[in-house]
Parts: C-alpha cells; sequence; structure tokens
C-alpha cells in the first residue's frame, strides 16, 4: 500500500477507494506512516486528529459525482480556514488556545467532497513571512533539503505534500505564502481568483484566499472546483 500510495495523485487515491483497490482507512494509514516516517525531521505537521480521522474512514462513502476525493488524506493550514473543534493558533503563542466551533465555508465544501483531515500544517506567525520558522512550532524544513526553507507561510504544506505525506494539503495565499512554498518545494501552487466561499479572513479583506498546493495540476483544479461550487459541462474533462 505504501508505495501505491506514493505513487498516486489524489484523483488516483480516490479511484482506488472507487475500484476497491484500497479502503479510506488503508489510505489514512499509509498518510500516517509516512508521516510517522518524516515528519521528526520536517516539522511540517503541528497537530494531529489522527482517531476522528480513523473513524471518518470507516464511514467514508465510495467516491461519487458529488465525492470525487472520497476517502482521501488531507491536511489543513493552521491559519486562516477553521477546522471546527480543532485549534486555529495561526502559529502564534497568542491564539494557541482559540478553538472554533465551526468548519469555515471552504473546509465544509473540502469534507463534503470526500477529505479526510487528519492534522494540521506549520505556519509562519500570523502569516507574515515567506519562511516558516513560528516561535510556536519551530521552523519547518524542506524535504529536499533539511538545511533549507520550504518557504511561507504555507510552508507546512508545501512540505507535508513534497515528503509524500499527502498528495495536496490546504493552503492560503495573500502575498504569495501558497507560490512561494510551490516553488521552494517543487510543487504546483495556484492563488485562485477571489471568491467568497475562499476568503475566511475579514480582517484582510479578500487579500487572502484559500486553496491548496498539490503534485498534479488537476488536483488543484478539482478542488478550486468543488470548494467553489462549479460545475462543469457535459463532456468536459
Amino acid at each position: 500500500m505504501h508505495s501505491d500510495y506514493l505513487a498516486h495523485d489524489a484523483i488516483g487515491l480516490a479511484a482506488l477507494v472507487r475500484d476497491r483497490q484500497a479502503s479510506p482507512r488503508e489510505l489514512l494509514d499509509a498518510a500516517i506512516g509516512q508521516a510517522e516516517a518524516v515528519n521528526g525531521a520536517i516539522n511540517a505537521i503541528v497537530l494531529h486528529d489522527y482517531e476522528a480521522a480513523r473513524t471518518r474512514a470507516a464511514a467514508t462513502p465510495a467516491p461519487g459525482a458529488d465525492t470525487p476525493f472520497a476517502g482521501v488524506p488531507y491536511l489543513v493550514k493552521d491559519l486562516g480556514a477553521a477546522v471546527a473543534g480543532l485549534p486555529l493558533s495561526m502559529g502564534s503563542r497568542h491564539y494557541r488556545y482559540f478553538v472554533p466551533a465551526d468548519d469555515s465555508p471552504v473546509i465544509a465544501r473540502s469534507r463534503a467532497a470526500g477529505l479526510n483531515i487528519f492534522g494540521k500544517t506549520n505556519t509562519s506567525e500570523i502569516g507574515q513571512m515567506p519562511y516558516t520558522e513560528p516561535a510556536l512550532f519551530g521552523a519547518c524544513r524542506n524535504p529536499w533539503n533539511l538545511d533549507h526553507t520550504p518557504g511561507g507561510s504555507s510552508g507546512g504544506a508545501a512540505a507535508a505534500v513534497a515528503a509524500g505525506i499527502v498528495p495536496l494539503a490546504h493552503a492560503s495565499d495573500g502575498g504569495g505564502s501558497i507560490r512561494i512554498p510551490a516553488s521552494c518545494c517543487g510543487l504546483f501552487g495556484l492563488k485562485p481568483s477571489r471568491n467568497p466561499v475562499l476568503v475566511d479572513l475579514p480582517s484582510n479583506g479578500e487579500l487572502v484566499v484559500q486553496h491548496a498546493v498539490s503534485r498534479s495540476v488537476r488536483d488543484s483544479a478539482l478542488l478550486l472546483d468543488v470548494t467553489t461550487g462549479q460545475t462543469l459541462p457535459p463532456g468536459a474533462p
């Protein structure tokens, strides 16, 4: 399972679940196993939610038109987008005990598409720096070279994807916070056009948008479709 997990993007992993070549629990176990193997060196994941994710995996339906990512493990950046019941520290000691009661719209739609959140990723404090070295969690390292930065502020997300923990991970971008880490880690990173679902921080107006970093362009495109509610015409790829 481990080699199969690393060989596929998120769409490919969902296809394994749909074709009954793998279960959501097997995918999650592969993701957790990879995280446990590499995270000590790169410090990409700063919060675990493994048991809740295992419970969700057991109840995951087969991928379908409304759940194209069903069973795919997912990580959320610890900045901007709220995950109900999980701390949202924004990389800051000041906010370390803030726990939102509700999912942000982009997270709710990501869950509805079948993505299974099992942890949160490192970020620069309040997303202010193009590197990821918050005092709260410590420096995140680039998996390609531990002496290098993965960029910021979505450094933990990019490091996790580059290290094979997940094929795509939530990220956010105001002045380069998706694009810089994608460049540093050899990934695809798009800052989408502004959309009400993707803007989760009123204090920043519409400067910051929520999306992802990924290994494949098609994963990024499909995630953008499902989070913004776009529908494709018949016959579209």
